[in-house]
């Protein structure tokens, strides 16, 4: 979910979005973006075969993030989010964002609504990414202590809606040892309660220590629960902007993979022939398979070049291809 890259400082995802096409359109006028006609246009991409096959090693979900333009618009929300995946998009699972329901999480009547158009349209509800409910490894006792409660009434929703986690984010600033500590101490209490809810608490590579695998393994060693994993990110292995500092993709997936409850395909922009330029999905997923994982892995579409129907169409064409010649 990057949702919001350097999350040492706890950006938005919102916010990450908008300093990032600042970034991209500076790029432009420098010059140094690829060149439109090299990239897979929208016609192409809404065209492409979408038919699941009955062998892939793993299943396909689609990330709310992936549809954000439409949630922040108001174009949709996210009791329409189940009929969307199905009936658009051919997905019969699906991974919420906490900030498209920020009110609702103890909203019984609202979950209630949502979990039952997720049955009516045969749709399975997998996990709720959380963001923006505090730093759980923030150096700040009282405020790590907040953030940590902040996330019991997500945990709470997720159990209610059929869910198997939450995604939470390692977010802290400060020496490399004294924030990991930090997180064990959060993640460990969250651990014990999803474990009474019969949730995991999953960590994903987003931004600052926790997109380096070797800190983010140890720290999820040390806390030691079975309800702790990872939610291994295709795309989020920038340690930070600057300096710029960033882990090796493929190594850092093989390193995160031990971990996994679930897969996170990031996306972006594709080339003419339908292939993802930044990271190579055949090699991604060839790690994946490997691993021996065979769970979920999940649509999330980040892009600027493609529509968010287009873009989700284009990743899902994409898994579908090299699935098929790895499995």
């Amino acid at each position: 979910m990057v949702h919001g890259i350097n999350l040492v400082i706890m950006e938005s995802r919102r916010a990450f979005i908008k300093k990032a096409g600042t970034l991209a359109a500076s790029s432009a006028i420098l010059g140094s973006l690829t060149s439109c006609s090299d990239l897979l246009t929208e016609e192409e991409a809404l065209s492409l075969p979408l038919e699941m096959p009955d062998n892939l090693f793993f299943k396909i979900s689609l990330a709310q993030w992936s549809l954000r333009k439409s949630f922040w618009s108001g174009g949709m929300t996210t009791l329409d989010f189940a009929s969307t995946a199905r009936n658009t998009f051919g997905i019969d699972a699906i991974e919420y964002v906490n900030q498209f329901f920020m009110d609702k999480a103890k909203d019984s009547i609202y979950l209630t609504d949502l979990k039952n158009r997720a049955i009516d349209n045969g749709v399975k509800n997998l996990m709720i990414m959380i963001d923006m409910e505090g730093n759980l490894a923030t150096l700040d006792e009282a405020r790590r202590k907040k953030a940590v409660e902040n996330h019991y009434k997500w945990i709470e929703a997720a159990k209610f809606l059929g869910c198997h986690s939450i995604r939470v984010n390692a977010a802290g600033k400060g020496k490399r040892q004294d924030v990991a500590d930090a997180a064990i101490s959060s993640l460990g209490t969250l651990c014990e309660y999803g474990e009474n809810e019969g949730i995991n608490v999953i960590v994903e590579n987003h931004g600052g220590y926790s997109s380096d695998p070797t800190w983010l393994t140890a720290v999820i060693e040390q806390v030691n629960k079975e309800n702790c994993g990872i939610l291994p990110d295709f795309g989020n292995f920038t340690i930070s902007l600057w300096p710029p500092k960033s882990y090796d993709t493929y190594n850092g997936l093989e390193a995160l993979m031990p971990y996994a409850k679930g897969v996170s395909a990031k996306s972006r922009e594709f080339d003419s022939d339908g292939q993802h330029k930044s990271t190579d999905f055949k090699r991604l997923l060839e790690i994946v398979r490997n691993s021996g994982f065979i769970g979920y892995i999940g649509i999330e579409y980040e892009g600027y070049k493609l529509s968010s129907e287009a873009g989700i169409k284009a990743t899902k064409h994409q898994l579908i291809q090299y699935g098929m010649d790895l499995s």
